[in-house]
């Protein structure tokens, strides 16, 4: 039996759409988040550690509930760092500064475990200085499309969310919007036209933002504000319309926000973290873990290769993969799909070939080539580790001149 039921404006007009339309949602979440903030916790003993010693050996895991913030993992560094002042200072720029907030940074409690690097790991991994091994098994996804510019080469949806949850953080920390609090999400569903293999985004179907907010503010002026400051500042005119539907805040009142209201874990938002569905994602997370680590320095380097592909013509849109095993520098295999987007004379076995003339996938030549040592990672945590044009982001600037 068929259950009947009235469905939304949002739905009616989905039955309506074209048979070439498609649509695509995508998700992020503000540096407030509890998750994002563990993120930035973990990225953040990263980047203390890579301050004194570019060779660091890290991964640290952070966890946040209400009055607690823990940090535990492996790290092997050659100087004492002060992890629990790095973690306050980290809450206190996140904005929580107090309870009412979420999360007080001075009188929460913190708590340490943190040990060495294994040293089975260590003897497999660091063989000799001239070849870096990868430290695990695993593979990793890169993506790039220019569906609607031919500079971040990323996806639209995805882009508008993230750039969303920024916009938020920054109306906050200047005072221009004085009752917002650091938690928020966002999600931008993106109306797309399929033009044979290759597609363009036409329209926002809808936008859902949620912000936590002060207690002297009503939720109608919530919804006026985010829409003409924050969606349309961020969102051009030409993909809003009459029909584009906006959810703030559907859910109502959202006074308690961060650890306060859920708990945060590091490495639960990946897909937030790279292409808001985009891509296959090979399921291992990024903060906290120093470039040795192929899940953060091939996923990298996997963008780098993806990105230069479409930005040299070669495609429309390019997916590359790449495998690991512990111990071993070389991988063990390597992909390239471009969706059915290859230029005109070229096939993606073409694509694949100029890929390993170009490209080198071994550890130590990633993390020299994309200058992965430096202290770069905390800025990262928040709002997406690509598709933003920021110098110390290598990985978003592609190879020129490629050897085809």
């Amino acid at each position: 039996m068929i259950s009947h039921h009235k469905k939304s404006g949002d739905m009616a007009s989905l039955e309506k759409m074209p048979a070439e339309h498609f649509l695509f949602a995508s998700e992020s979440v503000g540096e407030g988040h509890p998750d994002k903030l563990c993120d930035q916790l973990s990225d953040a003993v990263l980047d203390a550690c890579l301050t004194v010693d570019p060779d660091a050996k890290v991964a640290c895991e952070a966890a946040a509930k209400s009055n607690l913030v823990m940090a535990f993992g492996e790290i092997t560094t050659r100087t004492k760092v002060n992890y629990e002042q790095i973690l306050r200072q980290t809450m206190k720029e996140v904005g929580y500064d107090s309870v009412e907030k979420g999360l007080d940074c001075a009188k929460c409690n913190v708590l340490l475990n943190i040990e060495e690097q294994q040293a089975e790991i260590a003897s497999a991994v660091h063989k000799d200085k001239e070849e870096l091994c990868a430290g695990d098994q695993g593979h990793m996804f890169g993506y790039a499309t220019d569906e609607w510019d031919t500079e971040t080469l990323f996806p639209i949806s995805h882009y508008f969310a993230s750039r969303i949850c920024q916009k938020l953080a920054e109306m906050r920390k200047s005072g221009e919007i004085a009752w917002l609090r650091p938690d928020c999400k966002s999600q931008v569903t993106m109306e797309y036209l399929r033009e044979g293999k290759n597609i363009k985004p036409l329209r926002a179907f809808n936008i859902l933002v949620s912000t936590q907010h002060g207690k002297d503010v009503t939720q109608e002026e919530i919804k006026k504000v985010v829409i003409e400051k924050v969606i349309k500042a961020i969102i051009p005119a030409k993909y809003l319309d009459e029909n584009t539907v906006y959810y703030v805040n559907p859910s109502g009142s959202f006074q308690v926000g961060g650890p306060a209201a859920d708990a945060g874990l590091t490495g639960r938002k990946i897909i937030v973290d790279t292409y808001g569905g985009w891509a296959p994602h090979g399921g291992g997370a990024f903060s906290g873990k120093d470039p040795s680590k192929v899940d953060r320095s091939a996923a990298y380097y996997c963008r780098f290769v993806a990105k230069s592909l479409v930005a040299a013509g070669l495609c429309h849109r390019a997916q590359v993969q790449v495998s690991y095993a512990i111990g071993v520098a070389d991988p063990l295999s390597i992909f390239v799909d471009s969706l059915g987007t290859v230029k005109e004379g070229l096939s993606d076995y073409d694509l694949l070939h100029i890929v390993l003339k170009n490209f080198d996938f071994r550890p130590g030549s990633m993390i020299d080539e994309l200058k992965l040592k430096r202290p770069i990672y905390k800025k990262t945590a928040s709002f997406g580790h690509f598709g933003r044009m920021d110098p110390d982001f290598t990985w978003e600037y592609p190879k020129k001149n490629l050897v085809i």
